[in-house]
């Protein structure tokens, strides 16, 4: 089936996450995607770990269905081979440090001028200008500045995303900016800059603490896995040892948790604990009743009450039980891709599609797609051996 993308040439100039997790997406989509890696080494991320048949689980998460072409850009050789590129290319995306690609001549402003169409997303940890500019804009930094560690953890310990969440949070809007920015040219021939900072993306994500606090007002308070301000809502202990999260929404379902699932009625009657305010207030007196009751079940058993009083609930799962998630099984969401070592499982994109099929194709290794792309320009033999003897490739 024809996909959205398909025909759309992106040069990336990425390493990390921000940027392969946006291109990788344009990939999905059957954009070809050229990541072009340092000679050797290529994307630091690729050591970041070897938890994938040796693969860094950073790396093959955010760069299948890629080519990978390796260039050393202080070589004007290799220089001329990316101009080349994107003179071609629809899309250019960069997450290098602050005005790094500029000083290489490829900026917006300059690349616009000679190739009108082209869409430029730039990605950095604070935008290309005003005061933070020029600070370093590591994920857990990012989570620090844009609040986010003020209201995860316990009373006492700020708590980080455990995953990269402001990384995460920047290539998402770098992806549909793309998209928007690919409609837009649709529309009007041009092509258009996109400046996506982590902070502003990650600031957008805080929207709803940032409004609870608004004018002043006291903030939410960090209560680990539980909610600031409703109660019950997190997590309970049941008797085996497993923990099972829950959530109460209204009075009414107060009262059912009560009858159906503590199986004291009466409960919803007192006067300490009619109401979410007061609820909130007495949370250390209803979580021991709650906690009494659940010692004697099972996490199944705590489940099937929940799920019979029609209570939102979910088992707290680790890792191993996402991978054998049942749910996931269900729906087929797994598909299997190649790698440098070998088939990897790989899940599909979120949101199943009834017009096209999500591409899924390997994860390249270092410099695998060189040879090829210069041989696309017109390179014979000869003068990419001597790129490769120059170590410009």
């Amino acid at each position: 089936m024809t996909r959205p993308l398909d025909g759309i040439t992106v040069i990336s100039l990425e390493h990390a996450i921000a940027a392969p997790f946006c291109t990788r997406q344009l990939a999905d989509l059957g954009a070809r995607v050229i990541k072009v890696e340092r000679p050797g080494t290529g994307d630091f991320a690729r050591d970041y770990d070897q938890r994938v048949d040796g693969q860094a689980s950073h790396f093959v998460w955010v760069n299948r269905s890629k080519e990978s072409l390796t260039l050393d850009l202080k070589q004007p050789a290799a220089l001329a081979v990316l101009r080349e590129l994107i003179a071609g290319a629809d899309v250019l995306v960069q997450n290098l440090a602050p005005g790094a690609a500029a000083r290489m001549g490829l900026g917006y402003e300059t690349l616009q001028a000679v190739h009108p169409a082209l869409v430029v997303c730039d990605i950095s940890g604070y935008g290309e200008d005003g005061p933070y500019r020029d600070k370093k804009a590591y994920d857990l930094l990012i989570q620090s500045e844009a609040g986010f560690l003020s209201v995860t953890g316990t009373p006492d310990t700020p708590c980080k995303s455990g995953n990269s969440i402001a990384d995460i949070a920047a290539g998402m809007y770098a992806y549909t900016g793309v998209l928007a920015a690919l409609m837009q040219r649709g529309k009007t021939g041009r092509g258009s800059h996109i400046d996506v900072s982590m902070l502003e993306s990650l600031a957008e994500w805080m929207g709803y603490p940032m409004y609870y606090a608004y004018q002043g007002a006291t903030p939410p308070p960090r209560n680990a896995a539980a909610h600031a301000t409703i109660y019950p809502y997190g997590p309970f202990a049941a008797g085996d040892g497993g923990t099972v999260m829950l959530g109460l929404q209204n009075e009414r379902e107060w009262q059912l948790f009560c009858e159906k699932v503590l199986l004291q009625p009466a409960l919803a009657g007192d006067a300490r604990f009619d109401a979410n305010a007061r609820r909130n207030a007495n949370r250390e007196a209803l979580q021991a009743v709650i906690l009494e009751t659940f010692s004697t079940l099972s996490t199944a058993q705590v489940l099937e009450r929940l799920d019979a009083a029609q209570i939102a609930n979910a088992r707290m799962n680790d890792m191993a039980g996402l991978w054998a998630h049942p749910q996931l099984e269900a729906r087929a969401r797994w598909r299997e891709v190649g790698s440098p070592a070998g088939p990897i499982p790989a899940l599909l994109p979120p949101g199943r599609q009834s017009a096209f099929d999500y591409r899924m194709d390997p994860v390249p290794a270092v410099g695998e797609h060189t040879e090829a792309i210069l041989q696309s320009l017109g390179r014979d033999a000869a003068t990419i051996a001597a790129l490769r003897a120059a170590e410009a490739i």
